[in-house]
């Protein structure tokens, strides 16, 4: 069995955004050199998140209004905050959007359904964070 680790390093402009990075985890995969196995891939951040779902830019409106509305952006109604922190409301998005994705990989290609794309979802942008790629496999 092998395994390969990549991290990707990026800085969003915008507090709240998401990254399409399915050309990044399938270069990796490219580099790995494996053919069958499974691909981890997570934000190594407590404020970010790794998810599955259409590239479609109403949808991720949609879900930047959705989690405005569970969580919203009001430094003072978190007590997280208290410790100098205006984050409380990322974390909780964090928290809903997921950590990590896991994709098997099947004749060196990620096995994604048709209108699966992975995305890096940033609540608490506008600083350097990375996401972790790990593939193991034959």
């Amino acid at each position: 069995m092998k395994s390969y680790h990549k991290e990707l390093w990026m800085e969003v402009p915008a507090r709240m955004d998401f990254v399409n990075i399915t050309r990044d985890v399938s270069r990796a995969l490219d580099e790995s050199g494996i053919s069958e196995g499974l691909c981890l891939v997570n934000a190594m951040h407590i404020t970010a998140s790794v998810f599955i779902n259409d590239d479609e830019p109403g949808l991720h409106a949609d879900y930047k209004d959705w989690l405005e509305d569970l969580a919203p952006h009001d430094p003072s109604r978190y007590r997280h905050n208290r410790t100098g922190e205006d984050n409380g409301d990322a974390h909780h998005k964090r928290q809903i959007m997921g950590r990590e994705v896991v994709v098997a990989v099947t004749k060196g290609q990620l096995h994604l359904g048709p209108w699966e794309q992975i995305f890096y979802g940033e609540f608490d942008g506008r600083r350097r964070k990375r996401v972790l790629i790990k593939i193991i496999g034959e």
